[in-house]
């Protein structure tokens, strides 16, 4: 068993990464004292991925959502399901699918012991039959039909199949009722084979806790396992757009949009640096500060609900920028304007470092929130970054850096505009 100890002197943190000897790789931040634990055990497995290597080691298509599926149906066992036997500990706990990890998390402030025991024991203890996931199908296609109501998350994926022809990312990430009515319970054990297996999962703790206390625990509960075999391939994905717009309407009480570029800068997967430098591109260009957003609101395009994002991961990458406005053509005609400025005026230097002192504040304050240690220790490590890595690249990037995004990304003809408007 490796253990390696990880610090970072300016932020005085530190924290443990242990490779354990079932392929598993842990990471502990010890917070002494704080009065409460966070943990998360993830899987680089997400709703993208939707082929699997079957049992002649040919590749297979499965149905789209199959991961928030699994996801759900985890929890279940044969006798006492997860959150019965977490309600005994006092521990909360959850779970969530993105697009490129499936997640099963839990904090506490007591009883840390026998609630981390839970977790390593449920996500390790499938259970499938084809009763409960009938059940299941139900209960999934009444929440994707119910989403389809939701503006915010109706306004984002319908943006998404305006910008992406084939990539699985413009598919809602529990599915659609007719694909996951196509899921058995094999299709379940399937991907469970496929992606559980502890060399393709981490486990991230953060809080109060003990190490070697930890490392017991996992030496106890762990199971070991075969070679992890799958590796996820770029999707054929063509550079244009499927449409620039795409409308619908809903019982909202003003239009909401989202509007966004179609980017393949720094695809199959932007490294830390060049998301760092869109992170602070963006809130030059849209922050609380910038001219544009202040601009938007004296004209009263935009309300204090406007916000922008990076949206990037495996084979996919996009800005956003979304809100309520009564104009939202004009908003974007705006934003397009003030961009194309930017990009002819070119990057100043001292705005450029304002910016990034108030993300590395932001960074840095970060390490406070257990939580978000947790997650962000998972998502570092399915990166393939360090753990301060951020911290380090807050510290040395350079406005040619975000010159370079800046050159790369945002173009007018890349963009599409979602817009929910109000039943008349």
């Amino acid at each position: 068993m490796k253990i390696n100890e990880i610090k970072d002197e300016l932020l005085d943190e530190k924290c443990y990464h242990i490779v354990h000897p079932t392929g598993l790789n842990i990471y502990v931040m010890p917070k002494p004292g704080y009065s409460g634990t966070y943990a998360v055990f993830g899987t680089n497995y997400g709703s993208i991925d939707t082929k699997i290597l079957n049992k002649n080691g040919e590749v297979e298509d499965i149905p789209e959502g199959t991961a928030h599926f699994l996801e759900h149906k985890l929890f279940e066992s044969e006798d006492l399901d997860a959150f019965a036997r977490y309600a005994k500990t006092g521990a909360n706990a959850n779970a969530y699918t993105s697009f490129d990890t499936t997640c099963y998390l839990f904090s506490c402030t007591g009883d840390f012991a026998a609630s981390l025991k839970i977790l390593l024991d449920f996500v390790q203890s499938p259970y499938f039959t084809e009763q409960t996931v009938s059940k299941e199908q139900g209960i999934i296609g009444q929440e994707i039909t119910m989403y389809k109501d939701v503006a915010d998350w109706e306004v984002l994926f319908n943006l998404l199949r305006a910008l992406y022809h084939s990539h699985p990312v413009r598919i809602d990430i529990a599915g659609t009722v007719e694909s996951i009515a196509q899921i058995s319970a094999q299709t379940l054990y399937d991907c469970y084979n496929n992606f559980y297996n502890l060399n393709n999962m981490v486990l991230a703790i953060a809080g109060n806790v003990n190490i070697d206390e930890i490392i017991s625990i996992c030496d106890e509960m762990l199971k070991p396992c075969d070679e992890f075999r799958f590796e996820r391939k770029p999707h054929d994905e063509p550079e244009e757009i499927v449409q620039n717009y795409i409308e619908e309407k809903l019982s909202v009480a003003a239009p909401i949009f989202s509007f966004g570029y179609k980017e393949t800068y720094g695809l199959p997967k932007r490294s830390l640096k060049q998301r760092i430098a869109t992170s602070i591109l963006l809130e030059m260009i849209a922050g609380t500060t910038s001219q544009l957003y202040n601009s938007l609101l004296e004209q009263e395009l935009i309300n204090t609900s406007f916000g922008f994002e990076q949206f990037t991961g495996f084979g996919y990458a996009a800005t956003f920028f979304s809100g309520e406005s009564k104009n939202p053509e004009e908003v974007t005609r705006q934003i397009n304007a003030y961009i194309a400025k930017v990009r002819k005026e070119g990057i100043d230097s001292e705005e450029f470092e304002q910016t990034r002192r108030k993300l590395y504040g932001r960074a840095v304050m970060s390490f406070n929130d257990i939580d978000e240690v947790a997650n962000d220790l998972v998502g570092a490590h399915f990166d393939g970054t360090g753990v301060f890595d951020d911290i380090e690249t807050y510290r040395t990037i350079t406005a040619d850096d975000i010159r370079e995004v800046l050159d790369s990304t945002m173009r007018e003809e890349y963009a599409a505009l979602s817009v929910i408007r109000p039943i008349e």
